[in-house]
């Protein structure tokens, strides 16, 4: 997989300023370790799409459950209470608890997790995932890429879960097992603040790039009426 080749068809397809996507990966020293990060690990998005790559770990990131969403530690004890009785996501702590049981957070692989811009970084090679951060039009054109060779009703998901969870962990989880499923997120109301009002995460494990970067000249992101209507919308608001 060329990154070259690959941005080369996305401005193609989403116009010459939409925002490229994100990856990340995990690693056994640090790229350029960011500051502490005092609540959601997700302000440090501002700094990754202008071009800096941010390390993570259990020293700079000063949210509990970002800690654990991401890999780095066991679930802290106070979670589900937290998440039931202060923010109120779920009705009860034992919900809480069910939807971590079925979940199965993995374990990271090595003790700094790296998230920096795709022409940012030589190779796709060691990456978990492509992260996305993309407008209604934007999405339209990702999620119709992600259903053109895949007929399944997992292909794009939607899951409860902090904005971590929702893009590390389903991340992590799917490249791993070898997973067909990209996944819609960043609707917790706790990551909400730190992205702009009409965007939205959308996540392609690697497992499942793989199979679509080939495929996105097919698809109708190229050379159909449809979608060009689309696209001269995205290039009028940019």
């Amino acid at each position: 997989m060329n990154i070259t080749t690959f941005i080369t068809r996305f401005r193609e397809a989403f116009g010459e300023t939409t925002p490229l996507p994100l990856v990340f990966w995990y690693s056994d020293q640090p790229i350029t370790l960011a500051q502490k990060i005092n609540g959601c690990l997700f302000k440090c998005l501002p700094e990754i799409q202008n071009g800096q790559t941010v390390s993570l770990s259990t020293e700079n990131i000063g949210c509990g459950g970002g800690k654990f969403y991401c890999g780095f530690t066991e679930m802290p004890v106070f979670v589900p209470n937290f998440v039931s009785t202060k923010e109120h996501y779920k009705d009860t702590p034992e919900s809480v608890l069910d939807f971590i049981n079925e979940l199965d957070v993995p374990r990271c692989s090595a003790p700094f997790l790296n998230l920096a811009r795709i022409d940012c970084v030589e190779s796709l090679e060691d990456k978990e995932a492509l992260l996305f951060l993309a407008t209604p039009d934007v999405l339209s054109g990702l999620i119709s890429w992600s259903f053109f060779d895949n007929n399944s009703s997992g292909a794009v998901v939607t899951r409860f879960g902090s904005g971590c969870s929702a893009t590390i962990t389903n991340a992590v989880n799917e490249n791993r097992r070898g997973g067909r499923s990209t996944f819609l997120g960043f609707f917790d109301p706790s990551v909400r603040p730190y992205v702009a009002a009409d965007v939205l995460s959308f996540i392609i494990p690697m497992s499942r790039f793989r199979e679509m970067y080939d495929t996105m000249p097919q698809s109708c992101l190229f050379d159909t009426h449809a979608w060009s209507k689309v696209k001269e919308r995205i290039d009028q608001r940019q």
